[in-house]
């Protein structure tokens, strides 16, 4: 084969890549596909990331439940359900096994980071205390945001009503549940505005006793 032949190969190859790359180059431009300014729905459970200012976007303050309120009237049943989100890292029966996560049975209550077995975060066993119908809830909300470096991954439940019905069941899985708390007092009314003061008698001329009769 000549030189021609060999330049005619090397030119039909170099010709077809030149071609692949700009029909590349064109499909990109009439395909590009435009993305929103903000996703169409949240996830449950995640923390926007910073926005165009740099700022992270703070966790919205919640008020703590009533639990003297809200536990006796909980739906433990539903409660219940909400556990298949967490089934897959935690086993909930008495004895049960430890996986990704701890197990959970009896955990209301009883101090953190003590179930046997578990190895758990220095981050999870560097915050004392017990787990308290509080702290599960903001546990629960967001477990990234309440404890930093804890090992479990799961985003949260957004959820108030859900985590409510979720700490039911969890306290209702034990053999002795820990109890509830008597309901808070209901906050005082404001005082009535003090009622104005008697508005004091006009004062009038002095009238002077009358003499007394005389004595006869």
């Amino acid at each position: 084969m000549d030189s021609f032949e060999w330049n005619k190969i090397i030119g039909a190859v170099l010709g077809t890549a030149v071609f692949i790359f700009v029909v590349r180059i064109v499909a990109e431009h009439i395909y590009e596909p435009e993305h929103p300014a903000k996703p169409g729905y949240i996830v449950e459970g995640v923390i926007e990331e910073p926005g165009a200012g740099g700022a992270a976007t703070a966790p919205v303050a919640e008020v703590a439940p009533d639990w003297g309120t809200v536990l006796p009237t909980a739906d433990v049943a539903a409660g219940q359900a909400s556990t298949a989100k967490c089934a897959a890292c935690h086993d909930f029966a008495k004895g049960g096994p430890n996986k990704i996560g701890p197990g959970l049975f009896g955990v209301v209550d009883n101090p953190r980071a003590t179930h046997p077995g578990y190895a758990y975060s220095a981050a999870m066993k560097g915050k004392p205390g017990n787990w308290t119908y509080d702290e599960i809830n903001l546990f629960l909300k967001a477990p990234a945001v309440d404890i930093p470096g804890t090992k479990m991954s799961f985003a949260g439940i957004r959820s108030e009503r859900e985590r409510i019905n979720l700490i039911a069941y969890l306290r209702s899985n034990d053999d002795s549940p820990a109890p509830i708390p008597a309901p808070k007092p209901a906050e005082a009314a404001a005082d009535p505005a003090a009622a104005p003061a008697e508005a004091a008698p006009a004062a009038g001329p002095t009238v002077a006793p009358a003499p007394a009769p005389a004595a006869h």
